[in-house]
C-alpha cells in the first residue's frame, strides 16, 4: 500500500504562501518523505533525478540563476517544470523569478513560499512526511503512558484491556488509544501509537458503555500519541503453561518490521493489572537505564555458588 499526504496538508502545516496554484491542486499528493534542491537539475543534470519530490529552491539556487540572462533561465526553469513534481517552494521569502512564474502557470506547478531558512524549513518538511508517510498499521488493544512509558495492552476481547487502562487513569496515567491502535513506524529505531479520530478518548467498559475519559477525568488523563515501548499481552491464567518468574529471558514482538520487548501477564481474580503494569514500566524503565534486577540477582547467585 502507498501511503501518501495532500499538498494541502503540507501547505497548512507549514504555513507556506501560494504564489500560484493550478485548479484542483487540492488533488496533489505527495508520495517521498524526501525533498530535492534542484542546483543539478538547473545547471541541466537530470539522471537519477526523482519527479516525486518536492523542489526546494534556496539561495544558492536562487544566486545560481540569477547569473544566467533571462533566456538562460527560461530554458533551465522549463526543463524543470517539465518534470510531473507536486511542488516548488522558495525559502527564505525570496522573490520568484518571472521566468520561474510563468514556467509554473505554463506547466502547472504549484509555486510556493516560505520565510524559514532552507536548512530549518526542509528539516521540518522531512520530519512531516516522515510522520505522515510512515508504514502504519492497526492493532486491536489499549495504549497507554504509564510513567512516561507507552504501554500497549494486548490481549483476547474481555480479558480485561479497557477496565486496567481506566484503574491506570484513575491513578494518575493517561490513556492514548482503547479497542483500536493505529501504528506508524516514524524511524527504524520508533514506533508512534494514537487513536482514530472517530473514537479517541472514548473507552468501553461493559456493564456501562462508552464513556469519554477526557470529560470525565479531565484533559490531564489523555494523549493524542505516544511512543510504543512496551507490549503487555495479557492473558486468562493457565495452570499448565509455565509463566517467567525471574526476568531473564526477555521476550520480542515484531510489529512493522521493528522488535518491540515484551511480556506476557496471566490474569486471574485478585491480581491488581494496573499496579502490575506500572512495576512492569519502571522496570523497563530501569532496564533502558541499564539496570536489570534479574541479572543482578543471578550474578549474587552465581558469586555464592563460586564461593
Amino acid at each position: 500500500m502507498i501511503h501518501s499526504v495532500s499538498l494541502t496538508a503540507v501547505i497548512e502545516d507549514s504555513n507556506l504562501e501560494k504564489l500560484y496554484v493550478p485548479d484542483h491542486y487540492e488533488d496533489i499528493e505527495i508520495t517521498s518523505a524526501d525533498v530535492n534542491r534542484p542546483s543539478l537539475q538547473i545547471a541541466g543534470f537530470f539522471d537519477y533525478f526523482d519527479p516525486d519530490r518536492i523542489q526546494i529552491i534556496g539561495k544558492v539556487e536562487v544566486t545560481y540563476l540569477e547569473k544566467m540572462t533571462s533566456t538562460q533561465r527560461t530554458e533551465s526553469l522549463e526543463k524543470l517544470c517539465a518534470q510531473p513534481v507536486p511542488a516548488i517552494i522558495i525559502t527564505r521569502g525570496m522573490e520568484p523569478f518571472p521566468e520561474l512564474l510563468e514556467c509554473a502557470r505554463r506547466f502547472r506547478r504549484p509555486l510556493l513560499r516560505t520565510m524559514e531558512s532552507t536548512s530549518r524549513f526542509m528539516s521540518n518538511l522531512i520530519l512531516m512526511l516522515n510522520v505522515s508517510l510512515a508504514p502504519m498499521t492497526t492493532i486491536h488493544g489499549v495504549l497507554v503512558e504509564v510513567y512516561g512509558e507507552g504501554i500497549l495492552l494486548c490481549g483476547e476481547s474481555g480479558v480485561g484491556k479497557s477496565e486496567t487502562a481506566i484503574e491506570l487513569v484513575k491513578r494518575g496515567h493517561r490513556l492514548v488509544a482503547d479497542d483500536a491502535v493505529e501504528i506508524k513506524r516514524v524511524s527504524n529505531k520508533t514506533l508512534v501509537g494514537s487513536s482514530p479520530e472517530i473514537i479517541r478518548h472514548f473507552i468501553e467498559l461493559r456493564g456501562i458503555g462508552i464513556i469519554d475519559v477526557k470529560r470525565i477525568f479531565g484533559m490531564g488523563a489523555v494523549k493524542d500519541t505516544e511512543n510504543i515501548d512496551l507490549i503487555i499481552n495479557l492473558e486468562v491464567w493457565k495452570k499448565e503453561k509455565h509463566y517467567d518468574r525471574l526476568g531473564l529471558d526477555e521476550e520480542h514482538t515484531d510489529v512493522l518490521g521493528l522488535t518491540i520487548p515484551s511480556i506476557t501477564l496471566p490474569v486471574k481474580p485478585g491480581r491488581n493489572l494496573a499496579i502490575i503494569v506500572e512495576v512492569a514500566a519502571m522496570n523497563h524503565r530501569q532496564k533502558r537505564m541499564g539496570y536489570n534486577a534479574a541479572e543482578e540477582l543471578n550474578k549474587r547467585l552465581m558469586s555464592q555458588i563460586d564461593f
